[in-house]
């Protein structure tokens, strides 16, 4: 078992910049399958957090309606299917509830998750998916959410359980299912079997609605473009989960200096975050 620090030194090394011969297409795109009736703010803030990262499209998979919400933000945005090189799969997703129509119809589109088998991220209502994909996947989960899927794995634990010991329960999650576990709070880690990525303790200010929804958008962006060296390294998806929450925690301080903020400031101080670090 190995135990890693992440620094910005690390972060940089996530970002790839772009070169003149590079387009659209070559920079990688984001396939995203998030928010619900119930919760249609999420796919204005996963979308508008990798755009803001940076990547070459967006590939919004829409129904109900949510695409006018996700264009009147982010009108780069693409709402028709198509080749990606990343998949953001959940967040604002009820876990397997097919009573709310427009919640069946997102869930319908996890099927396209399957047929283009690139490097996945799954949340929230797609963490039931955890271990049944062949492609590099990492989770994001925070305490109650692996605890609800642990548990529907026979291993029951308590969230209060996993918030006081989360680098335990983060290796045994990732182990147990055969993927990389973002878990998030606080302190946030990363594992990837046994070993373990730290991240430097989280603003406070953090701690409030839509955050891990712009989490899930900046790690998307980061495993959009780095999809090929994803691809030639087993590790390096580990390194992307942790560079973007770092990238998480960098935006939200420039936003707050020690003030309030909301998740939809976080977002607009990504380009700075990131411009500080290269």
């Amino acid at each position: 078992m190995t135990i890693r620090k992440w620094s910005s030194r690390d972060v940089k090394k996530s970002i790839v910049i772009p070169s003149d011969l590079d387009n659209k297409y070559s920079r990688g795109v984001l396939g995203v399958i998030t928010g619900s009736a119930k919760f249609p703010g999420v796919a204005v803030l996963s979308t508008g957090a990798a755009s803001a990262t940076g990547l070459g499209m967006i590939r919004f998979h829409s129904s109900s309606g949510l695409a006018h919400l996700v264009m009147h933000r982010n009108p780069e945005v693409v709402v028709q299917p198509g080749p990606v090189t990343a998949w953001l799969a959940g967040s604002g997703i009820e876990a397997k509830k097919y009573s709310d129509h427009t919640t069946w119809q997102r869930h319908r589109w996890f099927t396209l998750i399957t047929q283009q088998s690139v490097p996945t991220i799954l949340d929230a209502g797609a963490l039931h998916l955890a271990g049944k994909l062949e492609q590099p996947t990492v989770i994001t989960p925070h305490a109650g959410e692996l605890s609800r899927l642990l548990g529907s794995r026979g291993i029951t634990v308590e969230s209060e359980a996993i918030e006081g010991d989360p680098k335990k329960w983060a290796r045994v999650a990732s182990q147990e299912l055969g993927v990389i576990v973002l878990l998030k709070g606080s302190r946030t880690v990363i594992a990837q079997g046994a070993d373990l990525i730290e991240l430097p303790r989280s603003t406070p200010w953090l701690a409030t609605a839509g955050t891990g929804d712009v989490l899930a958008g900046i790690l998307g962006a980061l495993v959009a473009t780095n999809y090929i060296e994803i691809l030639n390294d087993k590790e390096h998806l580990a390194h992307l989960a942790a560079s973007a929450a770092y990238l998480h925690n960098s935006a939200a301080l420039l936003a707050s200096r020690g003030s309030p903020i909301t998740a939809s400031q976080v977002i607009d101080y990504i380009p700075a975050a990131i411009g500080k670090i290269l």
